[in-house]
């Protein structure tokens, strides 16, 4: 009953509160180009604040239930998790609104790591590995793959965008199945991570589906990698979170050959299906489109999803048998 309020909670605070910051948005000129519409529309930008807010309540919430009701978890990992996850959503903001140089928000989600560290350096600093068992880091553990951790999740998240529905999409996915597995493990602090995300990011979807009203910006791309990494590190299951993101390495590596392009990463539109700019593939999404022979943009998205799935789904059976 208390995750199914939690759950509730988050997706009706983010749900209310687009409403509320929706018009508002475009009224003040916070709009973003649909570069894969015709007429390249403008829609509301940084969406992703409600999907803070959402999160926010949700484990808010479960701090209430804590206190008041019960409700057993490790308080302190889940408010070093929250704290972290703020500073990249801060970051994410500032991000939206002036653009910080590729170089310095690679290296600031290290510094927004330092709350787990603290709290991690009085518990485990081993990791499970599928097939190989687990392995004692020592201090290795705290002063670097945490720091990377975060670093890397956050911004494969941040990369990994651009198309309706795509990044609640895919996130939701990743938050259905790690809270799954959180659930088998028995790992409250996980589930009041994971859960509360679940909920925003559906509310979230209904609104950022094609063709959107909102886009999440950075705010919510960055959050959505911080609240993974800090909810595997708290919960001794970082090997689970990296292989769920194996679509998001794709995509980095694929982006990383093209020296991460910052424009016409987007789809060339004819005739209702999207192309990749001048045949170059640039992306995930773009290798997609060409070995579609074009796609539309809703199809794309489902074909993304539907990997997502596919890929969460196998780390879910690896691990729920371990």
């Amino acid at each position: 009953m208390s995750l199914a309020a939690i759950f509730l909670a988050s997706l009706a605070v983010c749900w209310a509160m687009l409403f509320f910051l929706i018009p508002r948005l475009k009224r003040e000129g916070v709009v973003g180009k649909d570069v894969n519409k015709e007429g390249r529309p403008a829609v509301a930008e940084m969406g992703g604040i409600a999907v803070v807010a959402g999160l926010s309540a949700g484990v808010l919430l479960a701090i209430i239930l804590h206190t008041f009701n019960g409700l057993a978890f490790n308080i302190t990992y889940i408010l070093a998790a929250l704290a972290t996850t703020l500073a990249l959503t801060v970051m994410g903001l500032v991000d939206d609104l002036i653009r910080i140089p590729q170089a310095l928000k690679a290296f600031l989600p290290l510094l927004a790591a330092v709350p787990l560290v603290a709290v991690k350096a009085a518990g485990s600093t081993s990791m499970a590995i599928p097939f190989i068992g687990t392995v004692e880091f020592g201090v290795l553990y705290m002063v670097l793959i945490i720091p990377v951790g975060v670093a890397v999740a956050s911004n494969l998240t941040n990369m990994l965008a651009g198309f309706n529905g795509l990044e609640a999409g895919m996130g939701s996915v990743i938050m259905l199945f790690m809270a799954a597995l959180a659930f088998i493990y028995g790992s409250t602090e996980m589930l009041v991570l994971y859960v509360p995300l679940l909920g925003a990011l559906l509310a979230f979807l209904w609104f950022n589906w094609y063709p959107a009203k909102v886009f999440p910006g950075d705010v919510a791309t960055l959050t959505i990698g911080a609240v993974l990494a800090s909810g595997v590190i708290i919960g001794n299951m970082e090997s689970a979170g990296a292989l769920m993101l194996l679509l998001f390495v794709a995509d980095f590596f694929i982006k990383l050959c093209n020296r991460f392009p910052s424009s016409n990463w987007w789809g060339e539109l004819r005739n209702g299906k999207l192309y990749p700019v001048a045949g170059k593939v640039r992306g995930l999404a773009q290798l997609v489109m060409k070995l579609a022979g074009g796609i539309s943009e809703q199809r794309l998205v489902l074909v993304l999803i539907a990997a997502q799935f596919l890929v969460s789904l196998s780390v879910f059976l690896v691990f729920a048998h371990l």
